[in-house]
């Protein structure tokens, strides 16, 4: 069975011809685009629906499930600063509002600074860049549990803002590699969906240790070493494991590795196996679209960095007590990871997007506007469902949409770039909304956070509009060219390129 349209999910099996590469001028190489006469084009591929669904079998497991798994840690040595300070942090090291604000947005300053390393996973090898930022995060999120004031506690949020900057944005660039377009929505949602994991599992592991008396160390500070050791444990297995392509994965066949290949030509894209293409980076960098999306991540990051971190002081302010509010900051999160999942898993099978967003970030403004103007503790608790369950999908399926807006992986490299470089810094106004001076309501923050939320759905209703218009002038381009190539002999099947709504 051959599919003519890479657009298609993969149950149908597919064909695609490979073109060889060859290298340009500076050694490297780059994917040759031009047509070339009968006889010298590249061998065809073709492959049976068991064969792929065996080779998205193991990519899951070896390339996704690791690199969830990694993310979780990650997310978790990021945000547990929140259920630190409700532990007694704050207290033991004297810190006023100010200062622990201070934590949280000198992270993410470094973390953008760093937003350029987002193109290293197309220049290093991927076991050992990976491998390396691992190690460092885990050490730096370790030694946050040795410091004694808030000076030393500064430096290391720092450091850890560098480590994790090349990581977080850098795998949904990565796994775009091994992919096609309509299966890169559910498995960044998993990859994603590690984050509210993380928040949930930080906030059952914060309560059982807060109930345990007589410790010989602080509380927060027994946080900090058991969320920061399995970090480090897990260095080896990435060197040892994670693949640095689809062409080399050591786990998949010769024959397999040539349809992980193939699969990525058939769905329209190119330059998976070439170097980065500066050319190509330029263009990503100035394609408006890209801008959208940026902004649209900045304006969703203003929520969803300031959730996780100030939860659990919000729902102290509502009433609870620090143990108690430890607790309930997981059922939220484990209702967002679920909405998340669904979500994702029938936006690739819709192939569209926007459709989810938008509701979604509606949803999530909704419980923004209950948190600003309601004071009935069971009402705000429920508001946190809904900001929950709102903001951590409409980031999940944000991220696959830049996969899906560039053909060209060094385009859609630049694409993640100026997405992190932009979205990113909507944490350094997400992390300064909730000063303790505004408690117990934070009536200012809830009400610019609805703000921004809302301003995702109509930015998304925008890109929907725009893209739509885009695939029309595509699909007439398309026509035109069918039928010039009617009167040639032996044209192959075009590859179409349309934009996922």
């Amino acid at each position: 069975m051959t599919s003519k349209d890479p657009r298609l999910s993969t149950e149908s099996a597919g064909t695609a011809v490979l073109e060889h590469d060859v290298a340009d001028q500076s050694g490297g190489t780059k994917g040759h685009e031009q047509e070339q006469p009968e006889g010298e084009r590249g061998n065809q591929v073709e492959w049976t629906q068991e064969e792929e669904r065996r080779i998205v079998r193991k990519l899951d497991f070896r390339v996704t499930g690791l690199l969830t798994l990694l993310f979780m840690l990650a997310f978790l040595d990021r945000s547990n600063i929140g259920n630190a300070e409700t532990a007694g942090m704050g207290t033991d090291l004297k810190l006023s509002s100010s200062q622990y604000q201070w934590l949280l947005t000198i992270f993410y300053i470094f973390y953008i600074l760093g937003q350029p390393c987002t193109l290293l996973w197309k220049l290093l090898p991927a076991r050992i860049f990976v491998s390396c930022l691992t190690l460092c995060w885990g050490g730096f999120a370790l030694l946050q549990a040795s410091t004694n004031s808030w000076g030393g506690l500064m430096a290391l949020r720092a450091l850890l803002g560098v480590a994790e900057t090349a990581y977080g944005p850098g795998v949904t660039y990565f796994l775009s590699f091994f992919y096609s377009r309509q299966e890169l929505g559910l498995r960044q949602a998993l990859y994603l969906g590690a984050a509210p994991i993380a928040t949930a599992y930080a906030g059952a592991l914060a309560y059982g240790i807060t109930s345990i008396k007589g410790a010989a160390i602080a509380d927060w500070r027994i946080l900090f070493l058991i969320e920061g050791f399995p970090a480090l444990v897990l260095v080896p297995v990435v060197y040892f494991t994670l693949p640095n392509s689809a062409s080399t994965a050591s786990f998949l066949s010769e024959r397999e590795r040539e349809i992980v290949v193939a699969r990525a030509v058939k769905d329209g894209n190119k330059g998976h196996e070439a170097g980065l293409e500066w050319k190509n980076v330029m263009l990503g960098l100035k394609d408006y679209k890209a801008w959208i999306q940026a902004l649209m991540y900045f304006s969703t990051n203003v929520s969803y960095s300031s959730l996780p971190v100030f939860l659990p002081t919000i729902l102290t302010e509502m009433g609870f007590t620090s143990i108690r509010a430890q607790g309930l900051t997981a059922p939220p999160y484990l209702a967002s990871f679920i909405v998340l999942v669904v979500c994702a898993f029938l936006s690739d099978r819709c192939g569209d997007r926007s459709a989810f967003i938008i509701p979604l970030s509606c949803i999530g403004g909704i419980g923004y506007v209950v948190l600003a103007t309601c004071k009935t503790t069971a009402v705000r608790y429920f508001a946190v469902y809904l900001a929950a369950c709102g903001i951590f999908p409409v980031v999940a399926l944000s991220l696959p949409w830049v996969s899906n807006m560039h053909r060209d992986d060094s385009k859609r490299g630049a694409g993640f770039m100026l997405l992190n470089i932009v979205g990113q810094c909507g944490p350094l106004l997400g992390t300064r909304l909730y000063p303790k001076s505004e408690a117990p309501y934070y009536v200012k923050g809830m009400s610019v956070c609805a703000a921004f939320i809302f301003l995702v759905a109509a930015l998304a209703t925008l890109l929907r509009f725009i893209l739509l218009a885009e695939n029309r002038k595509l699909d007439r381009e398309q026509a035109v060219q069918e039928q010039a190539d009617k009167t040639e002999k032996g044209t192959e099947e075009l590859v179409p390129f349309r934009y996922l709504l």
